[in-house]
């Protein structure tokens, strides 16, 4: 640039150097003013130039990357319309209603819709029984639902046990009026502070105030400990009601009629049931699932439901609620249970006398009087029709019975995942037995719903969690015009920071605000609610972070 500079002007004697990367002129005077200001006009050009050279690289890199953040955007956004759609039409399942044309038709719309792998149905009419199955055994090896095939019952045990205790009753070993502590001395239950005693009679009709959340309390485990445990777990338990004023389903009743049982007779709760009740009825194939037993290859695989479909489930044993629960058997089984509540088949005096007097109830203490309804003994009891119904379910199995006792008409219904499947297929051959439409199409699966539900947040989740990665990548940088600018800034993200964690605390902590715990939802719910759970949490922390930086740098003032 020297050289030039004296090329334009030869002969001028000029002192100049170099500053911050501009050729300056050291003289102010007159003479040198045109060429001082040429230089001038030489720096400004070539310092224009530089500029453009940096403004062009800078621009490309932030065209390429908002172009690469925009593609990411409308593709992540393109998944959740179709999630969004998926979803809604499963959704809009849960609200129609329509007509069926048979029952084959019935079953399979309803196991379709509840994702349920495989069904059996057992219909008695008159002592006429007949067997149906639909569906897998197996999904992976395509074995089909046959005969022979077993199931869990889940709560539909409940009715065994409660038998037990009648034969018990009746032969001199208990009342139904003896408390508890009578047999199990340090079971001290609580309401309001006060030591309570609770009755037999009261466990059997679920009116003994022990709260329904309590089957949390219930421990993992198969070793013939775990009983005794699962009621020490509860003995000190403050009831949510006093005993005897107020029916609240609680499965753990039926653990303590249980314990109740081994404390008067001695022997194991399973080793007396399969004695007096499954050989007398010739039930077989029938036997506690204690998690010590050989699993026997007739035994169904149990599923749960994840993002709409079935997946295969292994679901953890609980041997101290094998009395509410964790019957085994299969459908020739089921329909000699039917039978006898029914009074059709031969069975020993004792039995039937005992089977008659669980269909009865005790009004002052059970039920839902408005309805007709009432809890006793192990069965819901519709006085008006005289009919007797359960449900039952397990993490991977359900099933449902429905027996008319009056016009000799009684249905069961297993299957190996743990939905609504049972009981709107049971409900729908009643009304079909009766003359009426197969219309109940609604349905309240909870579980489907809440998978539905959560499997759709879970893919908002994700797309939220590719947004907090690209802005983590690109950068934070606020833009700050002026002092009042920063202060709003600062203002806004304060609020946003402590609503961020706000947020994050009630992430991690609403389970125990249901009275759920996350071993709970693990075993019970889709695996979509966990992965909503870590991916929700993932979301907020980093949320925080960036929250966190920003606030660091509008502080700074860069």
């Amino acid at each position: 640039m020297i050289k030039d500079l004296i090329k334009y002007a030869p002969g001028l004697s000029v002192i100049m150097r170099e500053e911050s990367g501009r050729i300056v002129c050291s003289s102010w005077s007159p003479r040198y003013r045109s060429l001082h200001n040429n230089l001038e006009r030489m720096n400004r050009v070539e310092s224009n130039e530089r500029d453009l050279r940096v403004t062009k690289g800078r621009i490309t890199m932030k065209t390429i990357r908002s172009r690469i953040g925009s593609f990411i955007a409308y593709a992540m956004l393109s998944i959740v319309i179709i999630t969004m759609i998926a979803c809604w039409n499963e959704l809009g399942t849960l609200f129609n209603s329509g007509n069926y044309d048979n029952e084959d038709n019935m079953v399979e719309t309803i196991m379709a819709k509840t994702a349920t792998p495989g069904v059996a149905v057992i219909v008695s009419e008159q002592g006429e029984t007949k067997y149906k199955f639909y569906g897998y055994a197996d999904v992976n090896n395509n074995k089909m639902v046959r005969e022979e095939s077993l199931f869990e019952l889940g709560s539909t045990t409940k009715a065994f046990t409660a038998l037990a205790i009648i034969l018990l009753a009746d032969e001199g070993y208990l009342s139904y009026s003896d408390y508890i502590s009578d047999y199990i001395p340090w079971f001290e239950p609580t309401f309001k502070g006060e030591k309570v005693n609770i009755s037999i009679n009261q466990l059997l009709a679920h009116t003994s105030g022990i709260p329904s959340w309590s089957i949390r309390l219930i421990p993992e485990g198969t070793t013939e400990d775990m009983l005794e445990k699962t009621i020490h777990n509860i003995s000190d338990i403050a009831l949510d009601t006093y005993p005897g004023t107020e029916y609240n389903y609680a499965t753990v009743n039926y653990d303590v009629l249980a314990m109740i049982i081994e404390e008067v007779t001695g022997k194991s709760y399973q080793d007396y049931v399969t004695e007096n009740i499954l050989v007398p009825l010739k039930m077989i194939d029938s036997y506690f699932s204690t998690g010590q037993e050989k699993e026997s290859d007739k035994l169904t695989k149990g599923y749960r439901v994840f993002f709409g479909r079935s997946l295969e489930y292994d679901a953890p044993r609980y041997y101290g609620n094998i009395a509410a629960g964790y019957l085994v058997t299969n459908s020739k089984d089921i329909g000699r249970w039917i039978n006898a509540q029914m009074g059709i088949d031969e069975i020993p005096d004792n039995l039937m006398n005992a089977i008659q007097k669980s269909h009865e109830i005790d009004i002052k203490t059970a039920g839902y009087e408005e309805k007709n309804q009432y809890y006793s003994f192990g069965w819901t009891i519709d006085t008006k029709n005289r009919v007797v119904s359960h449900n039952g379910a397990n993490p991977n199995y359900s099933s449902q019975a429905i027996i008319d006792l009056e016009k000799q008409q009684g249905i069961f219904v297993l299957a190996n995942m743990n939905s609504t499947a049972p009981s709107l297929i049971a409900s729908n051959t009643y009304e079909n037995m009766n003359g009426n439409h197969m219309n109940k199409f609604n349905y309240d699966d909870v579980y489907l719903l809440i998978d539905l539900v959560f499997s759709f947040l879970v893919i908002i989740a994700v797309v939220i969690l590719c947004f907090q990665a690209i802005k983590l990548v690109r950068g934070i940088k606020p833009i700050i015009n002026d002092e009042k600018t920063r202060f709003r800034k600062i203002t806004a993200n304060s609020i946003a920071l402590i609503l961020r964690v706000m947020l994050l605390v009630l992430v991690i902590i609403w389970p125990f605000l249901l009275n759920l715990d996350y071993l709970m939802i693990g075993v019970w719910m889709s695996y979509s609610v966990y992965m909503w759970i870590g991916l929700t949490t993932i979301n907020c922390i980093l949320s925080i972070i960036i929250n966190i930086r920003k606030m660091a740098i509008i502080r700074s003032g860069l």
